[in-house]
């Protein structure tokens, strides 16, 4: 079968590869359409050390179930699925407290096993979520950022019912969490980015205002619009020295500070600010099965739609794709790979 391997720090290669083997408890899946993640250039940077090349990443996707490992799958042969690829033990402490996201020893389709940038893929029964036919595989294949963005986003707003929100990044991870708030009840969502078609493309998924933090002061340009009411929520999908400082900046006393962005580590925060303030940070990494079946629900009642911020290439192209994301050549908010 055919596959994007990234065989070395910024290097992918189309090539020939095996078809997966798959064991009892798998089935193989046709993949139809994948998405590439923003985790996944840090990847294909080499800056990120859970992903050892060579690899098949590609861990958002919807395919074609098209073989099972034992007979007590084969009601799933010819389903139309998407995969929830975080994969937990079920017995630690997290797992016990429902914190599946965070269990000790979580492993991911497309990380610490081969993914999706292929033909075919092979993957727990356990994982799979059966989506409708007429669902559009390349919307399905959103289920997993949306599960990040959901958690992230409703957590955020948590205690903040019909905030105002300010959301750092328009990449698919911020454009999510934007689209989200809105169907949280946000009274108004703000979007931030140095990009002026991604910034198009908010204003297309419904974004109430956009700032440009090249061309304008961002926390002058918020305040204009948020008003006397301000910013309960900022949710920062960008992950830099720059936008977290800037989130600290416009976040209202008693407001809620989420990091969802991977951006950079070491961070310098002015701390007596926050306590002073009583500023509430919190930090979303990935999602629960609770967040991942809600995330495919939205998709299929079209709440959440790719329409006007995604586009399409094939996997025979995506090493280019790859490259393009890098050089800052993407203006849509998420490029997903067609397999056929």
């Amino acid at each position: 079968m055919k596959a994007l391997m990234w065989t070395a720090p910024e290097r992918m290669e189309f090539c020939e590869v095996e078809e997966p083997a798959i064991l009892e408890g798998d089935v193989l899946l046709r993949v139809e359409a994948v998405g590439i993640c923003g985790s996944e250039i840090e990847g294909y940077l080499g800056h990120n050390s859970l992903r050892v090349p060579p690899l098949v990443m590609g861990h958002e996707f919807c395919g074609i179930v098209e073989r099972a490992g034992h007979q007590s799958q084969a009601k799933l042969i010819g389903q139309k699925a998407v995969v929830n690829p975080l994969l937990f033990c079920g017995k630690c402490p997290s797992c016990r407290k429902g914190l599946t996201n965070l269990c000790a020893s979580r492993r991911i389709i497309g990380i610490h096993l081969p993914g999706a940038f292929a033909e075919y893929v092979a993957v727990p029964a356990s994982a799979v979520v059966p989506v409708p036919e007429r669902l559009n595989s390349f919307r399905a294949a959103l289920a997993e950022p949306l599960a990040c963005s959901l958690r992230a986003a409703r957590r955020a707003m948590e205690r903040h019912p019909f905030a105002n929100v300010l959301v750092i990044g328009a990449g698919g991870i911020g454009l999510l969490c934007a689209m989200v708030a809105k169907l949280l009840g946000a009274s108004l969502v703000m979007m931030a980015d140095t990009n002026e078609m991604r910034l198009e493309s908010a204003s297309r998924c419904g974004v109430d205002y956009t700032f440009n933090p090249k061309n304008t002061a961002l926390a002058e340009a918020v305040s204009s619009i948020a008003g006397e009411k301000g910013v309960d929520v900022v949710i920062d999908a960008a992950g830099f020295q720059s936008t977290r400082e800037s989130a600290l900046k416009i976040v209202n006393p008693g407001g809620t500070f989420m990091n969802i962005g991977l951006g950079v580590d070491d961070t310098s925060l002015r701390i007596n600010h926050l306590i002073r303030n009583e500023i509430e940070i919190l930090g979303s990494f990935c999602y629960t099965a609770q967040d991942f079946y809600e995330s495919v629900q939205l998709l299929i009642s079209g709440k959440i739609q790719e329409d006007g911020w995604t586009e399409i290439r094939s996997l025979r192209d995506g090493g280019a794709a790859f490259s393009d994301l890098v050089a800052g050549k993407v203006n849509s908010g998420k490029i997903l790979l067609q397999t056929t």
